[in-house]
């Protein structure tokens, strides 16, 4: 995740001294060269039209040096950082996301022009950031379409090959099937992580057996482990009350145990343990597969990532990513442990939730 900007303390003076002492000595100057001109005009004989004008005279060309002193303070301090910003907002419109502006000051002179320099930069930043993902995600997504398509339509066009055996002929029926089911896992997967991020799916807590729920979902994989010859271990108590969103977690234990069964060569070990604590419960999954490199481990959460590309064609790096974005949302925590040719272990702590 994203680290906090944290900018450095911005210099604040509603009263600027240094300011003050140029203004203020600037003024004494020219009031000791005015009285200086009144003294020597009531000695001398001058007229009455240079007695007028040469005050006024005077005091036009102190307002002349005070405002272009202004005018170059104002270019150096607003103007010029101003058109930068100005500048650098039209490189951001046409997509240009390397824009920099540089502060003006130095870190530890900072004035509120900095400080909206900064921001401006880090918006820059996100901004660039967001554009990478979204490239990212719908480059991933067409290349995760594409792919079971691909296989749908080989298959098609290869059933209407006269010459094919029924025994043929159903092997292409069955990769259609599995390829379609991908497809249909991709977009429901797709569509459930565009709700959890934008906040549509609301969690629905309410009391129920965890136990009983991890149980049910580890049934459903039976077949699968029973295929590959794998051993599954259970240990988890008889009841575990807690509150919380029933339909979300079980999300959460599907994917886990799916990437289990999967990863898990045939005759490994996949087990399911769960405990419970005063104020929380701890379930985590591990098997015997191929383990998880270091690398890996760092992206392992991100969307459309998969580590290993072996088993690539049975999923669509979405699982993960939904399992972190769920427990996110239910207050929860999920941890990997793993080494490579030692298999891996995820660990989820959950809140037992108020009542409880």
């Amino acid at each position: 995740m994203r680290g906090r900007w944290c900018w450095p303390a911005i210099r604040s003076s509603r009263f600027p001294l240094a300011l003050f002492g140029i203004v203020l000595t600037g003024l004494l100057l020219t009031s000791g060269i005015h009285m200086g001109f009144v003294v020597l005009m009531s000695r001398m004989e001058w007229n009455d039209f240079i007695k007028v004008n040469i005050p006024i005279l005077y005091w036009g060309l102190i307002a002349a040096g005070v405002t272009a002193l202004i005018s170059w303070l104002t270019k150096g301090t607003f103007e010029k950082p101003l058109k930068q910003i100005a500048q650098a907002a039209r490189q951001v419109a046409g997509g240009d996301f390397s824009v920099y502006v540089p502060p003006i000051h130095s870190p530890d002179k900072q004035d509120y022009m900095d400080d909206m320099i900064l921001d401006f930069n880090k918006m820059v930043a996100e901004l660039g950031s967001i554009e990478t993902l979204k490239t990212d995600f719908f480059s991933n997504v067409s290349h995760e379409i594409k792919t079971p398509l691909s296989v749908i339509q080989n298959s098609a066009d290869m059933l209407k090959t006269p010459s094919l055996s029924e025994e043929e002929r159903a092997e292409y029926v069955d990769t259609i099937a599995r390829s379609s089911r991908r497809l249909n896992d991709l977009i429901t997967n797709i569509l459930k992580l565009n709700k959890l991020e934008k906040q549509n799916i609301q969690p629905n807590p309410e009391p129920y057996d965890l136990c009983e729920q991890l149980a049910a979902c580890a049934l459903l994989f039976e077949d699968r482990w029973e295929a590959k010859g794998i051993e599954f271990e259970a240990d988890i108590e008889d009841q575990a009350v807690i509150e919380a969103d029933e339909s979300l977690l079980e999300l959460v234990w599907n994917n886990l145990l799916s990437n289990a069964v999967k990863f898990t060569e045939p005759g490994g070990t996949v087990t399911l343990r769960q405990t419970s604590a005063a104020e929380s419960v701890e379930v985590s999954v591990s098997d015997t597969g191929c383990g998880i490199d270091a690398k890996t481990l760092e992206h392992i959460f991100d969307k459309f990532y998969q580590g290993d590309t072996s088993h690539s064609t049975e999923g669509n790096g979405l699982g993960l990513a939904l399992v972190l974005r769920i427990l996110r949302m239910v207050g929860g925590d999920i941890s990997v442990s793993s080494k490579p040719g030692e298999g891996s272990t995820f660990t989820v702590k959950i809140p037992v939730g108020e009542g409880n």
